[in-house]
């Protein structure tokens, strides 16, 4: 099983730590280095293309299955749930699963007056109730790689009219994604994105829009993209990109191309190679009497209580993180089986 980057791909390691970060694709190094020279030169044109904003948010649209029109570009899934988590009323029960990661819980929890209530990932679905106003979880765990089971979750919250905010953060990329299934979601792009750190993403539901205060709107946010530059925007975007924070251009001009690459090879077949991959390292553990967490078709595999083989892995090129005393090793198209059988060799002694 061969990688499907091909030559855009360059690690000097046996890299399997996606969950942490992604590879940057060559053509988006490129396309970074070029704005980074034409800055240090003085650039005529400021500090970036927004085509390259524009560009990125259609390629995330098509991606996750929605029109571009309710898809806002920013730098961070922080900064998208805390818009979210200062729209609520005060007393709202926020649902989580537990262990989810901070970014999705500590925005609502800063707030001290709402009431954040907390299910283990399998029950969580089961957990929603008639006064459940937000069940906000990641549709893939960071920890550990588990899948939520995401037709229960869209049932339960609909069933007790109850909105959903999912992270796809850890899935985008090799998990298909049906953005318009959610009433929010936010992407953190820097992962199997393939992405530079600054680039992240938020879809709502048109009723979600309508819903949600514009509280950071900037120049960015205008209809009329550069019509109002002093005093108050006086028409703000009637699509979704009056949620935009203003650009990483650096990171953007990377993205376009990121997300370009991950077009053309097709997020069904990655799904295919890297869950395979997944499968194949989780054979090899057990041969080797290790188990892994029970995650589902999933490309991040983790395995409880082998987390301090990390450094053992690093030292021999193989390059996974320890998250909650887990190894987590995580599958993306520029792995190989060779990749797999490395990591398995050095586990072996």
């Amino acid at each position: 099983m061969e990688n499907l980057g091909g030559a855009e791909f360059a690690p000097d390691a046996t890299y399997l730590n996606t969950s942490s970060c992604g590879l940057l694709p060559r053509r988006a190094v490129e396309a970074v280095k070029l704005l980074a020279d034409e800055l240090a030169a003085g650039r005529p044109g400021g500090a970036g293309e927004f085509s390259a904003v524009t560009a990125s948010r259609q390629s995330f649209a098509r991606l996750a299955g929605v029109p571009e029109e309710r898809v806002a570009a920013g730098g961070s899934v922080s900064v998208h749930v805390g818009l979210i988590a200062a729209s609520l009323p005060t007393g709202a029960e926020v649902l989580f699963p537990e262990g989810e990661y901070s970014s999705v819980i500590t925005p609502f929890t800063v707030r001290g007056d709402l009431k954040p209530r907390y299910a283990p990932l399998e029950g969580l679905a089961d957990a929603v109730r008639p006064g459940t106003a937000l069940v906000a979880f990641s549709s893939v765990q960071s920890a550990d790689g588990r899948i939520a089971d995401l037709p229960a979750l869209r049932a339960a919250a609909a069933a007790h009219g109850a909105r959903t905010l999912l992270d796809a953060s850890q899935s985008a990329g090799w998990l298909p994604l049906s953005a318009g299934d959610w009433d929010y979601t936010v992407t953190g792009g820097f992962k199997f994105l393939l992405c530079p750190r600054g680039t992240s993403f938020l879809t709502l539901t048109e009723e979600a829009q309508q819903a949600l205060p514009p509280m950071h709107a900037g120049t960015f946010a205008a209809e009329d993209l550069w019509a109002t530059t002093y005093g108050p925007i006086e028409e703000l975007a009637r699509s979704a990109r009056r949620f935009d924070e203003p650009p990483a251009f650096l990171a953007y001009h990377g993205a376009q191309q990121s997300l370009a690459l991950l077009e053309e090879i097709g997020v069904d077949a990655v799904h295919a190679h890297d869950t395979g991959l997944a499968r194949r390292f989780k054979a090899g553990l057990a041969e080797l009497g290790h188990q892994a967490t029970d995650g589902g078709e999933s490309a991040i595999v983790a395995v409880p209580g082998l987390g301090h083989r990390v450094p053992d892995l690093a030292r021999a090129g193989v390059l996974v993180s320890e998250r909650a005393g887990n190894l987590r090793a995580a599958f993306h198209l520029y792995n190989s089986a060779a990749d797999v059988d490395r990591a398995l060799d050095v586990l072996a002694g």
